[in-house]
């Protein structure tokens, strides 16, 4: 037995694993290349990529499409393998990313934070890009679906699945994300149903990917049982020795416990599962002050009651400066005991997930 094999259209990963994009700058050529380089989806953050760029303040246009090239062709010097950008569709720059993204070649492209509805027209007479927005819930995929279709002739060409116990900002309602209605396990099968009757109509597959608090090979032979094709893990692959954050921020994810986990409110308008640490107890306290903003680069941020830049908070995490800024963790991040290659990771993740689907006999009951 083995990983069976995810299919996108025309892309095959050997093994049925997506790399979160983690922004800002934790997911980049380095970690992106690596994870590709062991039969994966390797994905590059597009969120405030130029941010350390000597002219970001002048120039940020250039400053970010010139980032943004400069990592999507580091890592394919890197590997060989199947490589995607995340772009989450509250950028500012999301049109500009998106277009740089096409221009390099790359593989796959992941939208989620909002729903992008005008992303197939980004496309070229040629293009090899495959577009795989993110959803949180089955009416959103055949909105989504619906509106590609009428619009662009275009049918999504797979959905990812993020539950509420994923890291970062989450597409829930603060009182849904304890929900039993809202687990992973019931979104991923109601996503595989309600895009059954697009694949049918139109004669082409259209996988499911299942993200958000996945953190064993067990889990993966789960949700694979339940109708995914395959699943998206972003915390597992922080304490890695590719991963392109700080060994700072590493290391506040082997510290954590359990009640480290926390559920803050993001200047950006959305609820995100952070580590809890003395800069958001800070936040909490109301010892910080609103600011001005030095970038905007979030549609939704409502920068003028923020007491924190959050573009500023996770850069200065991503570089180990944790007393300046916070991480974003998923549910699973206290469980992370040590630093691993991905190698190491994915080998791991292969062996439990052959255990596990070995020893599952009966077939898991549908909803």
């Amino acid at each position: 037995m083995d990983f069976p094999e995810l299919r996108i259209k025309d892309l095959v990963a050997k093994v049925p694993i997506i790399q979160g994009g983690m922004g800002v700058g934790i997911s980049l050529s380095r970690l992106s290349s690596a994870v590709a380089n062991q039969g994966g989806v390797g994905v590059i953050s597009a969120a405030m990529i130029g941010v350390d760029e000597p002219d970001v303040a002048k120039n940020p246009v250039q400053a970010h499409i010139r980032a943004l090239k400069r990592e999507i062709q580091k890592a394919r010097e890197m590997t060989s393998g199947i490589l995607g950008v995340n772009i989450m569709v509250a950028l500012t720059n999301f049109a500009d990313m998106v277009k740089t993204s096409v221009q390099e070649g790359i593989d796959i492209i992941f939208s989620g934070a909002g729903l992008p509805f005008d992303l197939p027209k980004y496309l070229k007479e040629g293009s090899r890009t495959r577009l795989v927005p993110i959803v949180s819930s089955a009416r959103a995929a055949k909105i989504l679906c619906k509106k590609w279709i009428s619009k662009f002739d275009y049918t999504p060409d797979g959905f990812v699945v993020e539950g509420p116990l994923a890291g970062g900002h989450l597409g829930f309602k603060p009182e849904q994300i304890n929900d039993p209605a809202y687990q992973l396990e019931k979104l991923v099968q109601e996503v595989v149903e309600e895009v059954k009757p697009f694949e049918q109509e139109r004669g082409q597959s259209i996988p499911v990917i299942a993200a958000g608090g996945i953190y064993t090979g067990e889990d993966i032979c789960r949700f694979l049982r339940l109708g995914a094709s395959g699943v998206q893990l972003g915390t597992r692959f922080v304490a890695t020795h590719e991963c392109d954050a700080d060994d700072n921020f590493k290391q506040a994810f082997i510290n954590s416990r359990q009640e480290d986990l926390m559920v803050i409110k993001s200047p950006v308008g959305m609820p995100g599962r952070a580590l809890r640490n003395t800069f958001l107890s800070d936040v909490e306290q109301g010892k910080r002050k609103p600011f001005k903003c030095p970038y905007h680069c979030i549609v939704t941020c409502d920068y003028q009651k923020s007491p924190y830049c959050i573009a500023a908070a996770l850069n200065s995490a991503k570089k180990g400066k944790m007393h300046r800024g916070f991480a974003f963790a998923g549910e699973t991040a206290w469980r992370i005991t040590g630093l691993m290659s991905v190698k190491e990771l994915m080998d791991t993740l292969k062996q439990e997930y052959i255990m596990a689907c070995s020893d599952q006999k009966e077939p898991i009951p549908a909803l």
